[in-house]
């Protein structure tokens, strides 16, 4: 899908990815409604591309696992520029690390990071099957792919959300619905690093594990890479190529990866102490 002229919605969009995804959308000519929960972040976004490119962007505060957020960020997008052909669900939360983590920690990461996709999917496919077009794009993580090392509820729910992007793909793909997921390692956004800043041990673990599996990249860089995916239709996009490699090892000897990821685990550990 070429994304010049089309209109588009990022989540998460005050920042790290989803700020330059804005900005990238905006070079390709698309129009972009940048919506995130911290509402300033969001308009210094949107007004920091419209004085490059005047009139392409719209920042709004929203909470991206709301349906009621949801249905107003389309009826925006609708009265500034037609109705909506791409959806970035980028935006997302680490989560605390450990098991000792309250229902209140775990529902919050489940609606952030899936149940947000879902709410999203449900206002917009029907619209989308009845044009015959549509794209919806998930920021999951290699982590969805893998796992987390320190997080469970956000290994569990990027898990998620990779098969949630699963099955659309499979379910609306012949419905001329296009289905995208984004599963990179390190981005330097302040996500990469809230493990390290929550004081716990796996979340300092966490930190480390990402920012030594490979290159920690930009987030302009993870933009580019995603619309090079989305103009080839493609559905798994690994800025981490290596990611591929690892999750065919995984799948290939399940046990032999676990206790391998034990290891890993206790050496990230023991480089706390």
């Amino acid at each position: 899908m070429k994304v010049a002229e089309k209109v588009t919605i990022v989540t998460g969009g005050g920042a790290g990815i989803g700020a330059a995804l804005a900005a990238a959308l905006a070079v390709a000519g698309a129009k972009v409604v940048v919506a995130d929960l911290d509402e300033a972040a969001a308009l210094a976004v949107s007004e920091q591309i419209n004085a490059a490119h005047p009139g392409s962007t719209v920042g709004v505060g929203a909470d991206a696992a709301d349906t009621v957020a949801i249905t107003g960020l389309i009826a925006l997008a609708q009265q500034h520029f037609g109705p909506v052909d791409l959806y970035f669900a980028n935006a997302g939360i680490v989560g605390a690390p450990g098991l000792d983590v309250t229902d209140d920690d775990w529902d919050r990461s489940l609606d952030v990071n899936l149940r947000a996709h879902i709410r999203a999917a449900k206002l917009l496919v029907p619209q989308w099957i009845e044009r015959g077009t549509g794209y919806f794009i998930s920021t999951a993580s290699a982590a969805g792919l893998l796992t987390q090392i320190g997080s469970a509820t956000y290994s569990v729910s990027k898990h998620a959300a990779v098969g949630f992007a699963e099955w659309l793909s499979v379910t609306y793909g012949d419905n001329g619905i296009r289905v995208s997921c984004l599963c990179p390692m390190g981005v330097n956004t302040k996500l990469l690093y809230a493990g390290r800043d929550s004081g716990a041990e796996l979340g300092a673990a966490a930190t480390r594990a990402v920012v030594s599996a490979g290159d920690v990249l930009e987030p302009g860089e993870v933009a580019e890479i995603v619309l090079a995916a989305v103009d080839a239709e493609q559905f798994l996009i690994l800025p981490h190529p290596q990611v591929l490699d690892m999750y065919r090892n995984k799948g290939a000897d399940y046990d032999r990866w676990l206790r391998g990821m034990r290891r890993y685990q206790s050496s990230l550990l023991t480089e706390t102490h």
